[in-house]
């Protein structure tokens, strides 16, 4: 039986604390009521402290105040609040040193944009010696568990005709045989070897012992005669632990000062020590870094001190000013690095303990850990779990599967590989050509494309940092059990211990801390299910063309309409038409209505968008539901509507008055160009929602923008024009799916569901009527009356669906219903494009209309051969 003891560290307080967790502000108070980000107070669990550190509220306001006190003017001026902007950042330098334990005699501090910035640097400065001179030549060594910003630095190498050599964990240990013969020895080429600190991927702490053994010829990364320097990416490592330059003195540091403090972003730094900084090249000069030079002729005479030499351009001289306060705040709020470090890791060998320990019914394993270490020494292990959940036959979820049902829960991770590709193939043993057949099958880096003919092409990472809460760990703990444990798991005796140790506290008078220092709680999400609402009258629209077309294009329909049947099965029929004219808004269902060249006319044409012009979906603010907008074609209008509201209209003419480009990320990646509907409109929003919000519509002329993303088939000749939408032009859903579907999930929840209900959780466009269930999903092309379609693929679903389109309450069950009943996935329905008519009537698609599909394998479905033959079920 399991037993854990699980004891947290915790910081001293202070006359001025501050929560540590993310969802808390000052004193316990909401960081929505603490001036922060309105999210931070809905009970988040942020667990990717090693993609960014959360930044507390007292940094922001020690700042701020900071600002409103003085004035700092650019450094490279000579009056008096430019000497202070340029005495300021002096003092910073010294306080990184001071962080680092080191003095401005062994290093120089170097501002960059950040870690990446640092490492291109290095490459570009470093003395090389290129293949075919008559010195031996440099050499570019990089641990293969690098991120891709190190790896990346062999592309400047071999522009310089220098060759890179990768190298495993495994081979350095084994370096000690490079030694080499004693009239080698003084060969001064320099080489460049470069490794992190700490792993992204796994948090493995690799040695710092390496850096002197490496210097001092102790280890080789290969056998090749020269001078070793070493790069030490501590960028992940200081994160979370101390670094002493003192002891460890690699020849350069680079690191991002954000994944310390959480602000500000877009800064970070080079510490190279003094011994090799006059080594370094340059050949780009920029503002601030000549002593003198000539515009007329080739002068340039570089200044004396490293640090302005290679700070191309004004500093950013008020991000640096706010590291100040980063520095003050941090050691107010912890005590230091060494009490995060040990915070940390108690966190994260709680959370592996019980993780690894978690079984199915049948023995299996709930996750496949990569690590290289037990988790049993904070030296050699940072607060980094790296994994794959796994179904009970052992098999992997797709981590984007897991993403989604981590959402549910409020609870923050990061998926993928994680910008390091190496260490990825390494635990998740993919080949140089899996990576190439992946890339072929559609898959990049940063997609959720999880798995591949079955395999994983990434893996799900949690991390903690110092605003950590035990709370979070349990959070997330009882997700993985609320997820994939039955009740018959959870009763074997052995999970009963896992019960046990997740339900005790940490005790409180542990030595080290007080009970005024208590890490929050963070809010948890209830789990209260939803009750069945009364369904809203059904609003029915037809579309009707001018009376002397009507005929005609009745006719034309009528000649195409072959009625088409499963072998043996009943016609396939649209049973519902739904247009969302507003993105994320209310479906408006109709019985006939006008396709356009986006799709049907009007379908997501608006969309609502915050302050910043970011688009707004049900996933941020599920209200958006309960706005309803209708189309009324004969008065041109739009009418809005919401309970508690007054009607509103927006005319379906358009006014491109007020012209503005934004970017919405979710809608293609690509620039939108769009124009606002007015204040009146955005107050309505504005008052309807709580926040400021504006209505913006798609502009005409960018009506005929093609979707460039992966269209999983679709010839890429098509001009495909896309409205607002994600993915395509149509979604179809099939009521026999929804059917079964439905009972899955009505015996989960223990309760009945409405078929009308779920339907409208889909927010499809078309709805047919077939008589099996998925087999919606062997189309390849179908025809709807007079309409062509071309099928690019399933829709994988998101939270989205366990939202109640008649209420916006939030069930998560629905998701979890759907990845179960699908077999890990979360796929349902299918996306269509319209293939362009050639008839010269309006295209119209209708309820009852008859549905043709054509196979994948372009055979068609042939209609029955005899009138008697009858759908079995």
């Amino acid at each position: 039986m399991l037993v854990v003891v699980a004891v947290i560290p915790r910081f001293s307080s202070t006359s001025e604390q501050r929560c540590l967790v993310p969802s808390c502000g000052p004193c316990g108070r909401p960081w929505s009521q603490a001036g922060n980000a309105p999210q931070c107070g809905r009970g988040i669990t942020y667990l990717d402290h090693a993609g960014s550190a959360l930044f507390p509220e007292s940094l922001l306001k020690a700042f701020t105040d900071d600002l409103r006190n003085n004035v700092y003017g650019n450094p490279h001026s000579q009056n008096i609040s430019s000497k202070l902007t340029y005495d300021t950042i002096e003092h910073v330098r010294y306080r990184i040193l001071q962080y680092f334990h080191t003095t401005a005699e062994d290093y120089t501090i170097i501002f960059t944009s950040g870690c990446t910035a640092a490492l291109k640097l290095v490459a570009e400065a470093f003395p090389w010696i290129p293949e075919g001179t008559k010195q031996p030549s440099s050499r570019f060594c990089y641990l293969t568990d690098s991120h891709t910003s190190v790896v990346g630095m062999r592309g400047i190498t071999a522009s310089m005709n220098v060759l890179s050599v990768p190298i495993k964990p495994k081979e350095i240990l084994l370096s000690e045989k490079n030694r080499l013969p004693a009239e080698e020895q003084n060969c001064m080429t320099p080489h460049l070897f470069s490794y992190p600190a700490q792993s992204n991927f796994s948090g493995i702490k690799y040695p710092l012992s390496w850096i002197q053994d490496i210097k001092s010829g102790k280890l080789r990364p290969i056998k090749i005669p020269g001078k070793w320097f070493v790069l030490l990416d501590a960028a992940s490592y200081v994160s979370s632990s101390p670094l002493d330059l003192g002891v460890h003195q690699a020849d350069f540091i680079p690191i991002s000062f954000y994944k310390i403090f959480g602000f500000p972003t877009g800064l970070g730094a080079l510490l190279v020590t003094n011994r090799i900084a006059p080594l370094l090249r340059k050949t780009y000069f920029g503002g601030g870094t000549a002593a003198a030079y000539l515009a007329g002729e080739d002068f340039y005479f570089p200044r004396k001190s490293i640090a302005e030499r290679f700070e191309d351009g004004t500093v950013s001289f008020l991000d640096i000013i706010a590291l100040k306060h980063g520095f003050d705040v941090l050691e107010k709020l912890t005590g230091g690095m060494e009490k995060i470090k040990q915070h940390t890791f108690a966190l994260a060998h709680y959370t592996y303990t019980v993780l690894s320990a978690l079984k199915y019914a049948n023995g299996a394993p709930v996750v496949r850990i990569y690590s290289d270490t037990d988790f049993s020494n904070p030296d050699v292990q940072g607060p980094i779990i790296n994994f794959n959940v796994l179904d009970d036959n052992g098999e992997v979820i797709g981590f984007s599967q897991v993403d989604k049902m981590a959402s549910l829960y409020n609870i923050h991770v990061r998926t993928g590989c994680f910008c390091n590709t190496g260490a990825c193939q390494m635990h998740l043993n993919i080949s140089n050509g899996d990576i190439q057949r992946n890339l072929q099958a559609g898959h990049v880096c940063g997609d959720d494309i999880d798995l591949v003919d079955g395999r994983p092409t990434g893996s799900v990472r949690i991390s903690f940092g110092y605003m950590s809460s035990f709370e979070d760990a349990q959070t997330f703990l009882k997700f993985i059990i609320a997820t994939r444990l039955s009740k018959s798991d959870t009763d074997i005796p052995f999970q009963s211990s896992v019960t046990k140790l997740m339900t005790e506290s940490v005790p409180d008078d542990h030595p080290s801390f007080n009970n005024a220092d208590k890490l929050c709680l963070i809010p948890r999400i209830s789990d209260r299910e939803l009750r069945n609402n009364s369904s809203a009258t059904k609003t029915t629209v037809s579309w009707q063309p001018p009376e002397a077309e009507a005929e005609s294009i009745r006719a034309a329909v009528s000649e195409t309409a072959v009625p088409t049947c499963r072998r043996g099965g009943k016609p396939i029929t649209v049973t519902n038409i739904y247009l969302y004219p507003i993105k994320s808004c209310s479906a408006f269902e109709v019985t006939e209505w006008p396709v356009g060249n986006q799709g049907l006319l009007y379908d997501r044409n608006w969309m609502v968008v915050n302050q910043n012009g970011v688009c707004m979906t049900q996933k941020q603010e599920p209200r958006l539901c309960l706005v309803n907008p209708s189309v009324d074609l004969k008065k041109k209008v739009m009418v809005i509507q919401a309970e508690g509201m007054d009607p509103i209209s927006v005319s379906l003419e358009e006014n491109t008055g007020k012209e503005a480009v934004i970017c919405e990320s979710k809608v293609c990646s690509h620039r939108v160009k769009t124009y606002d509907c007015g204040e009146r409109i955005a107050d309505w929003f504005s008052l309807f929602l709580g926040h400021p919000c504006r209505l913006i519509r798609q502009s005409s002329d960018m009506k005929n923008r093609s979707n460039q993303k992966n269209t999983k088939g679709l010839a890429s000749a098509t001009n495909i024009s896309l409205s607002l939408v994600n993915e395509a032009q149509y979604l179809l859903i099939n009521v026999a799916s929804i059917l079964q579907l439905k009972e899955y999930i009505s015996a989960r929840l223990e309760e009945p569901l409405e078929i009308e209900e779920l339907i409208r959780r889909f927010r499809a466009n078309i709805v047919i009527s077939a008589p099996e269930s998925f087999e919606e999903e062997e189309w390849a092309e179908i025809s709807i009356g007079a309409l062509q379609f071309q099928v690019v693929g399933p829709c994988s679903r998101c939270q989205i669906i366990c939202i109640d389109q008649q209420s916006g309450e939030r069930n998560k069950e629905f998701l979890q219903s759907l990845s179960a009943a699908r077999g890990r996935k979360t796929n349902f329905g299918i996306y269509l494009m319209n293939q362009t008519s050639r008839s010269s009537f309006p295209d119209i698609l209708s309820v009852g209309s008859q549905v043709l599909p054509v196979l994948k394998e372009n055979t068609e479905i042939q209609p029955p051969t005899s009138s008697e033959e009858k759908y079995s079920g």
